[in-house]
């Protein structure tokens, strides 16, 4: 898909450019050591841009801080700031960052407010050569948008295409626009309809892509990789995002390997496939260089044909090299199942466990959320036909957690606030006791 280019710092972004893919800081922004250190990390291992969240007006001295130290010490990869809800503190820090990415689902309370104060923004970005990131997330459209359209993928691409034309108003085209979900139907659908009416209307920003709380380990890489290649596939994304549950740097060779297989760089490790005579079912024999690399290249070889049903079964056959270079039969202790299963629930065609939904944490997060992850799942793992999310905190936790049937939403303070559905039945619960809370409500629930 042709698109406008974009300069954020150094880097270009857009149809004519190769993908970016990048990653965000889970530190507390005020620990200035703590994201410097972290931002090398991750600009060692490949990240073409850093995101850092910004609470707060009071968080604008600090972000200067850590940019000016990075770039003392010839770090230049671009930084961009996260804001919700504060509309002035994005045009506070827009001088010191050089991408700035603004939810419109929460940039201001009232929409005339939003559209003035998207105008000073913008004025301030003109002036520094900031970019702007639209970032819609799938939960937090706002009221006004979900009365029109309801929470749906036509209400998210209806949201961007509104704030981009408010940009175009404003003769600003330093922009590109993200529609992200952790259901990767929605979020394929979402950006789907926003290209075309990118297209329809003649002006076509460059997209950044990622499906958003994708878990971690085994099945945060599925998803992201379903997601985010099916639309790669169809030319859709220019700057991508692997959001895990982990350590952020984890992030970066995923996303490295969806950006060198779209760009062209790599090619899958797949040997042979064979249909079934309905063609629904495809039996592929891999021969992949490690077992990471066989998730991924599976994943992106078959998600695009599950989710949009032109298949309905896999079947994994042949061998990957294990950590000593050996070679490992993928049908060997039922590994091939288990990736097929995998598959089938990230695109939401089987589930054979739990669906979990879980934020990668940044700065806005007051507890160990990967630890309380890991917690939920070893203690809810047996259930079936459930959504459990673990988020990090209220700024959209309950919106983005809106498909989940249970949610453990971080308060600030060790507190928890525990859902059912969008409604909160315990509130400031001990972060050492909430997993316990939590699976005995489910319990109960199920009896």
């Amino acid at each position: 898909m042709e698109t406008l280019s974009v300069k954020v710092g150094d880097v270009m972004i857009g149809s004519r450019f190769p993908i970016v893919p990048q990653t965000m800081c889970n530190t507390h922004t005020s620990d200035v050591e703590a994201t410097v250190g972290q931002c090398r990390r991750m600009a060692a291992a490949g990240s073409g841009l850093i995101r850092i969240t910004c609470p707060g007006l009071q968080d604008v001295p600090h972000m200067k801080e850590i940019r000016d130290r990075l770039r003392a010490e010839g770090i230049t990869t671009p930084l961009v700031a996260d804001i919700h809800f504060s509309s002035e503190t994005a045009i506070a820090v827009a001088p010191y960052v050089e991408k700035v990415r603004i939810n419109p689902g929460n940039f201001a309370k009232e929409h005339e407010k939003a559209c003035s104060q998207l105008s000073r923004l913008l004025e301030v970005c003109k002036e520094n050569g900031t970019a702007i990131r639209i970032g819609l997330n799938h939960g937090s459209l706002g009221e006004r948008i979900t009365s029109l359209y309801g929470n749906t993928p036509l209400a998210m691409a209806e949201a961007a295409m509104e704030w981009l034309r408010l940009c175009d108003g404003n003769g600003f085209d330093n922009v590109v626009v993200s529609l992200k979900s952790s259901n990767t139907l929605v979020m394929v659908e979402a950006y789907r309809i926003l290209a075309s009416k990118m297209k329809e209307w003649g002006k076509v920003y460059p997209v950044h892509v990622g499906v958003t709380e994708a878990g971690n380990g085994d099945s945060g890489r599925i998803k992201s990789c379903v997601g985010i290649s099916t639309l790669l596939e169809e030319g859709i994304g220019n700057t991508i995002r692997v959001s895990l549950t982990e350590d952020p740097v984890n992030e970066i060779p995923v996303a490295k390997y969806l950006a060198d297989r779209y760009d062209g760089k790599i090619t899958s490790s797949i040997v042979s496939k064979q249909y079934s005579e309905d063609g629904k079912k495809v039996i592929a024999t891999y021969e992949a260089p490690s077992r990471e690399r066989l998730i991924e290249d599976l994943s992106c070889d078959f998600g695009k044909a599950l989710l949009d049903r032109t298949i309905d079964e896999v079947e994994f056959r042949g061998s990957y090299l294990d950590e000593k270079g050996e070679k490992t039969d993928i049908a060997a202790e039922g590994f091939g199942e288990y990736l097929a299963d995998e598959l089938l629930q990230a695109c939401r065609r089987r589930f054979y466990k739990p669906e979990y939904i879980a934020c990668p944490g940044c700065g806005r997060t007051m507890y160990d959320l990967q630890e309380a992850f890991e917690a939920v799942k070893k203690r809810t793992s047996h259930l079936k036909d459930v959504v459990i999310a673990v988020m990090g905190c209220i700024v959209n936790g309950p919106g983005e957690m809106a498909d989940a049937d249970w949610g453990y939403v971080g308060e600030g303070g060790h507190k928890v606030s525990i859902y059912k559905g969008k409604t909160p039945v315990l509130r400031h619960v001990p972060d050492t006791e909430a997993v316990d809370r939590l699976v005995e409500l489910i319990d109960a629930d199920s009896k």
